[in-house]
């Protein structure tokens, strides 16, 4: 049986932020799959920050989208054909074959996914890429201790929300940066941050930001660089720590982002600045995911996800990361997996 296949490829690539123009939507066909392979049902595709920079034609840590290729990224399916001895009808799957409808796989390119553990959704969000992220970025770079003070720009985003519930855990004192009120309740009422600060609304963010932090910055974990990081970087501590995860503020700029100089902040408390992606941390995914399981299961992690459906939605919501519209992970649901 012949399938038509809906795909989103990368059409152009954009200069300043990305619109309708960047996008394209194909249809091709697929045929009877082969020995050892799968075909898969996209059931969820994840839309993060990261991809902006995928998006542009120049070195990285990880190689640009192809022009009129599909566009890679994180993405749940469903087994609807196997010809492999690993995988059989209806198993769920993780794997990076994003933007499209169907994919067929050979069995290395994806994992299976245990449903009765949490919603599948969730290895997307705080049990995948993004627990992850929080994770070995909080503990391994930021180290936060007992009663130190840890400040989350981003910080209801997919990994800032789950960072600042790391911190708690390790007892930090958590003050959460966010662009609404909304988020600000949902990071104090719901994740427990002790408190928050809308970016948006405040009229002063330095005096606000002394206001909550009376012993100022400890570990100030950065999503999104830029004015928010200058205000935050002049009250480090000595020997803070900064991990810097992203810079959401800057990927949608068409000049060079200037700014205060770091060194000599740096240098004045001898503090650390070092940046990182998860891929850094691969072979102990499995000790991080552990660790994230046990601690939603003891009920110390909560999570909130944003859910856009619809696979011809996928661009909007992409472009949606770059409002502050979502709370928690966004992601994009595809299709219900078979009963």
């Amino acid at each position: 049986m012949t399938i038509k296949n809906r795909q989103i490829t990368l059409a152009e690539r954009p200069s300043g932020m990305p619109d309708e123009q960047t996008f394209q939507f194909k249809t091709e066909e697929i045929n009877e799959i082969q020995q050892d392979e799968v075909l898969l049902r996209t059931l969820y595709v994840s839309v993060d920050p990261y991809m902006r920079g995928r998006m542009v034609d120049a070195e990285s840590y990880i190689e640009p989208f192809q022009l009129n290729e599909v566009i890679e990224g994180g993405s749940i399916g469903e087994v609807i054909d196997s010809k492999s001895a690993h995988y059989a009808v209806g198993d769920v799957v993780i794997g990076s074959f994003g933007w499209q409808e169907y994919y067929v796989a050979q069995a290395n390119e994806i994992r299976k996914i245990d449903p009765s553990i949490a919603p599948i959704s969730t290895h997307l969000g705080i049990l995948g890429m993004t627990g992850l992220t929080a994770y070995f970025g909080l503990l391994d770079i930021g180290q936060p201790k007992q009663d130190e003070t840890v400040v989350i720009s981003g910080a209801a985003g997919s990994v800032g929300s789950v960072v600042g519930q790391i911190a708690k855990i390790k007892g930090a004192h958590v003050v959460g940066i966010a662009g609404s009120d909304e988020k600000i309740q949902f990071l104090k009422d719901e994740l427990g941050f002790d408190e928050g600060i809308n970016y948006k609304t405040t009229k002063n963010l330095a005096e606000d930001l002394k206001k909550a932090c009376p012993n100022k910055v400890d570990v100030y974990f950065d999503n999104v660089g830029g004015e928010i990081s200058d205000v935050v970087l002049s009250q480090l501590n000595t020997f803070a720590r900064v991990p810097v995860c992203g810079a959401i503020s800057t990927y949608n700029l068409e000049e060079a982002d200037l700014g205060p100089r770091v060194q000599t902040t740096l240098i004045k408390k001898s503090a650390m600045m070092q940046g990182f992606t998860v891929g850094n941390y691969t072979e102990r995914f499995k000790e991080g995911a552990m660790q994230l399981g046990k601690w939603l299961q003891e009920g110390k992690l909560t999570y909130r996800e944003t859910i856009v459906e619809g696979f011809d939605e996928i661009p909007e919501a992409f472009l949606d990361l770059f409002k502050g519209n979502n709370i928690g992970k966004l992601l994009v649901k595809v299709s219900d997996k078979s009963q």
